[in-house]
């Protein structure tokens, strides 16, 4: 299925990045920016009907927009960028690290903290994506404060009492601005349960525990490894309203 107005899709001789979706349209796009770069001419719109012409049977009518890039010129300053939803990841553990894995093509701007410097070294190879950030703080809490309005918060990190005092400050930070998204603590029920119990014996509400989502991942995905969880995690976050 073709994307929405704005999407691009940058073709080089030799590689694709982005995608305009759509299958033979796709195909036969990536076919004509080619020739062009070869020197054969190319309008700089086309209208594409998505019919038995392109083999395809979804019904109506696309345009695409051919633009040359100067060699060096930033792709930025020709299309607007993807705005990325934030999200806080407490915990560089299996899980942690299966989720940033899982995220680095989701539309997600990752603030990963970790109280353990030993944790984070290695976390990530390579340049980090766009708006990613990997930050040490001990204690880890701490990091609350400086997350991004509209941040999704998932906790996980090593230890349960570190784990308790984040998301009490998550809470404080809610009472207070009510501006996280969501926060999400990975765990069991009963792990939930006796969290409910410490949270109400430090002066949090029912409303204000309610707000914490424990276990996280959308039901009816089994399985434990990271990976799944990670999927089933994510595929949750995607699911929240915008």
């Amino acid at each position: 299925m073709p994307r929405g107005a704005g999407t691009w899709m940058l073709v080089s001789p030799q590689a694709v990045q982005g995608t305009v979706g759509g299958g033979h349209l796709e195909f036969d796009a990536i076919a004509r920016a080619r020739a062009a770069l070869d020197g054969a001419e190319l309008p700089p719109e086309l209208r594409c009907a998505l019919g038995p012409s392109l083999g395809q049977c979804c019904g109506g009518v696309v345009w695409l927009r051919f633009e040359r890039l100067a060699p060096g010129e930033d792709l930025a300053t020709r299309v607007p960028l993807e705005p990325l939803r934030p999200l806080a990841l407490f915990g560089a553990g299996h899980v942690g690290r299966a989720i940033a894995k899982a995220a680095v093509d989701l539309p997600l701007a990752l603030h990963w903290v970790d109280s353990r410097d030993t944790q984070l070294d290695g976390a990530w190879q390579g340049p980090l994506p766009r708006g990613w950030r990997l930050e040490l703080s001990e204690p880890a809490e701490a990091a609350v404060a400086g997350l991004a309005p509209g941040s999704v918060v998932l906790v996980m990190t090593h230890n349960h009492a570190e784990d308790l005092e984040v998301l009490a400050a998550c809470l404080r930070r809610q009472r207070q601005q009510q501006d996280l998204a969501f926060i999400g603590m990975i765990g069991s029920a009963t792990k939930w349960a006796s969290f409910r119990q410490r949270l109400e014996a430090r002066g949090f509400s029912e409303a204000e525990r309610a707000q914490v989502c424990c276990p996280i991942g959308l039901p009816g995905v089994p399985g434990k490894q990271p990976a799944v969880i990670a999927v089933a995690v994510l595929a949750q976050i995607l699911a929240l309203p915008a």
